[in-house]
């Protein structure tokens, strides 16, 4: 029994060797383009591969179709458009066009779903990798642009593959520039071309103030932002705004105590000058100190003293994003003891190590609080690069607990990320903060008349004062010592100037705006 079962097995596996090998000819004859029909198949091994041969094809076919399918359910993106331009126009169909699909601006198999909010979407499945893209209405005629309807470059996506999602939204089209001011009413320009005497340049500055400002007599904590082109208006930012005044109006009206926040505008082609103290080779630098020094020096002192604030350290905190990131860091630990609280949305902390080794430096001498966040789209050592800075901060006598570090899976380098984390980063920071029940201290300065005549008077009980009085664009007018308290200023002709005032170490203690009559 056992020889016949072995004489089987030894037949069986003749038969399949004489099977496979007509199979495998077979095979590449069809690989080929060969038709079966040109053979004679009198051969029972022939028939037996034959058969196998359509088995196998079928299954591969199959296997094949559903492994297809499984790639185009899982391997899918969704773009949203979370909101467009007031001026487009109604009937509008919205495209995507990149790098995925020929740069075709109307691709019909590209135009995005209208989801009767405001909002768009679209889902397909492109190949892993840098995506590059712009949204159009049908044609490069129609493309997106700035608010006020000038070029931007293409936006980049990276895209890792499998389900992901991500937002972004139109500012304005280069066809169709026009639209409306979304700025809430309790908005305003501080100053066009407030001067920043530490470049020799001058500057947008923006306020917001709470909705009870003016109803009231709270004094309040002041936020410093850069990028102020970008928080609070859709016509005046490079591709959407932070919406800061109606996300701190939705806190206020659900029982948060209200800040005052203050934007300053980034100088465009000095932006990147103005947001680094260190100079990368390839890129620019190296004004940042400067200009974090107009911060603490000029600017708040300023705000303190013609607006109801809290100037305390503990009521004071600066905040950016990219660049303004780093410059918001920088000041921090360089000015201890004016913030206490400071924003980090995306850093570029890649741009120079020196911001490591300027915290090293200095170290932690002053409680600071620190919010951290980026998203998992951006760069690829965003995230990396983001916690060394935490590290570092632990290594520079940091306390841990005073310090969140939020990694978003769908967050992008991009205005749309900022202003949905941006409410969370305010309520962190300030959340240790009992306001209400607080006694707001007495200004230690007031200055009046104003306007004034002849004379300026200062009540104040600092000592040996020296002041400086300067045109609005920048010029010294007259200097000298503060003797009684009072500043002759009958030799201006009339206008808007503004006086700083310095300790005997040359410190600036207090500057107000005033109009000669």
């Amino acid at each position: 029994m056992e020889d016949r079962l072995g004489t089987e097995r030894g037949e069986e596996k003749v038969r399949t060797g004489r099977v496979l090998s007509v199979l495998f000819p077979l095979l590449f004859l069809h690989c080929t383009c060969y038709s079966n029909a040109t053979f004679e198949l009198s051969n029972p091994d022939i028939m037996i591969a034959r058969s196998m041969f359509r088995s196998m094809r079928i299954e591969w076919m199959v296997s094949m179709l559903m492994i297809l399918s499984m790639t185009s359910i899982h391997a899918q993106l969704t773009i949203k458009v979370s909101s467009v331009p007031s001026s487009t126009p109604p009937d509008a169909d919205i495209f995507i066009a990149g790098s995925f699909n020929g740069w075709d601006p109307g691709d019909p198999a590209y135009i995005l779903t209208d989801l009767q909010d405001g909002t768009y979407s679209i889902t397909f499945s492109p190949s892993p990798g840098l995506l590059e893209f712009k949204f159009t209405r049908g044609s490069w005629a129609n493309v997106e642009g700035t608010a006020q309807g000038t070029y931007i470059p293409n936006r980049t996506y990276n895209y890792a593959g499998g389900l992901q999602n991500t937002s972004f939204t139109i500012a304005g089209w280069e066809d169709n520039p026009g639209g409306v001011h979304t700025t809430e009413p309790n908005v305003e320009i501080l100053d066009e071309d407030f001067y920043i005497p530490q470049l020799n340049r001058s500057r947008r500055v923006w306020l917001y103030l709470p909705p009870d400002y003016a109803t009231t007599t709270k004094r309040y904590p002041v936020i410093y932002m850069q990028d102020g082109q970008n928080l609070f208006d859709i016509l005046t930012s490079f591709s959407g705004e932070w919406k800061i005044d109606e996300s701190m109006n939705d806190l206020f009206d659900t029982g948060d105590y209200g800040a005052i926040v203050v934007g300053i505008d980034n100088g465009g082609g000095e932006r990147i000058d103005e947001y680094s103290p260190w100079v990368n080779p390839n890129y620019g630098g190296g004004d940042g100190e400067a200009y974090a020094s107009f911060l603490a020096t000029t600017l708040k002192p300023f705000i303190d003293s013609t607006y109801r604030t809290l100037p305390g350290r503990e009521y004071t905190a600066i905040a950016g994003s990219s660049l303004g990131a780093n410059i918001s860091m920088f000041a921090a630990i360089e000015h201890q003891d004016i913030f206490s609280k400071v924003g980090i949305f995306s850093p570029a902390f890649w741009f120079s190590d020196s911001s490591f080794i300027h915290l090293q430096a200095k170290g932690i001498t002053q409680d600071l609080r620190v919010y951290f966040v980026a998203g998992q789209n951006e760069s690829a050592t965003i995230i990396a690069d983001m916690m060394a800075m935490y590290d570092a901060l632990i290594d520079a006598g940091q306390d841990e607990s005073e310090m969140y570090f939020l990694s978003e899976p769908d967050g992008a380098h991009s205005e749309w990320f900022w202003a949905r984390e941006y409410p969370d980063c305010y309520e962190w920071l300030f959340d240790e903060l009992i306001l209400a029940d607080q006694s707001i201290p007495d200004p230690l300065w007031t200055i009046y008349p104003n306007p004034v005549s002849n004379y300026i008077s200062i009540h104040t009980s600092a000592e040996e004062l020296t002041y400086s009085i300067y045109s609005m664009s920048g010029q010294m007018m007259q200097t000298g010592a503060l003797l009684n308290g009072s500043i002759d200023t009958s030799g201006l002709a009339p206008g808007l100037f503004y006086v700083q005032l310095r300790d005997t170490d040359l410190k600036t203690v207090y500057v107000s705006r005033f109009v000669k009559q």
